[in-house]
């Protein structure tokens, strides 16, 4: 595990957690990471790795599917926060833009974020929904429109303005760039990296677009089966011929290792043979 990168306490500090699902299938396999104050981490891995249930356990919202942690701890700002309720996360400040972007369809673009305001509530803290118009020009166009009828694209940007519009301190991205064509996913990480920059947000992105990722974050973890396998500063993950190869369409693809993981564990083996 890396080092803390920032003085103080971090804004996210998982440490070893287990997270199983129905009382038996086990999800995360002491799983560690840190996304240090104001900084964009992105977290990687192939389908079926644990990304959404890490986000899962720290927005609160792993009891709705069954699913709790069982080992390990979830910092905050240097609060735990394993067993508090997802509403009041949100109201500390921990925003939750989960995959599939899960827009009210029947509401308009304006009803959106006045519903989202409720993350707001005892915060002293007055919504500002002129200042995710600013960011996201387009659904300005459409306040009026039913969401339901906005493209994957324009949903999408709802999503993170929903989010963005409760004065998050750490904003949780869950696949941003799914589904998306690549001229929208490009304007997206734009705003995204654009947000980081002018809020101050820490964030802590989920991506299976490594390129697009890595553009963006500074610090980016690995996983596989559950558990973070390499992490590091963005710019050496890049030249990492093993990250480049499993995660970047680097190289050849027909080799019979057939993850990361495997890799790994062949190299390993490979040294204490030696």
């Amino acid at each position: 595990m890396s080092e803390a990168r920032t003085a103080g306490p971090a804004a996210l500090a998982v440490e070893n957690i287990e997270v199983v699902y129905h009382h038996t299938v086990q999800v995360l396999r002491g799983l560690s990471l840190t996304v240090p104050t104001g900084q964009i981490v992105a977290l990687l891995g192939s389908n079926g790795a644990g990304k959404t249930t890490t986000l899962k356990a720290i927005s609160g919202l792993l009891p709705m599917e069954v699913g709790a942690i069982r080992g390990g701890q979830i910092h905050y700002q240097g609060e735990r926060i394993n067993d508090v309720a997802p509403h009041l996360l949100a109201r500390r400040g921990i925003g939750h833009v989960r995959e599939g972007r899960h827009v009210f369809e029947d509401l308009t673009v304006d009803e959106n974020l006045i519903a989202a305001g409720s993350a707001l509530i005892g915060r002293n803290i007055k919504p500002e929904p002129e200042l995710i118009y600013e960011y996201f020009p387009r659904l300005k166009e459409r306040r009026s429109q039913v969401a339901g009828y906005l493209s994957g694209g324009e949903q999408q940007m709802l999503a993170i303005g929903r989010a963005l519009l409760g004065k998050p301190s750490l904003m949780l991205l869950d696949e941003p760039s799914l589904g998306l064509a690549p001229l929208v996913v490009e304007q997206i990480f734009e705003i995204i990296a654009r947000i980081n920059r002018e809020q101050g947000v820490s964030m802590l992105l989920v991506e299976q677009n490594a390129m697009a990722a890595f553009g963006i974050a500074q610090y980016g973890y690995i996983m596989e089966s559950g558990k973070v396998v390499i992490d590091g500063p963005t710019d050496k993950l890049v030249k990492d011929p093993d990250v480049q190869r499993f995660y970047l369409g680097y190289g050849e693809k027909s080799d019979a290792l057939a993850s990361f993981r495997d890799v790994k564990h062949y190299k390993r083996r490979k040294r204490w043979l030696s």
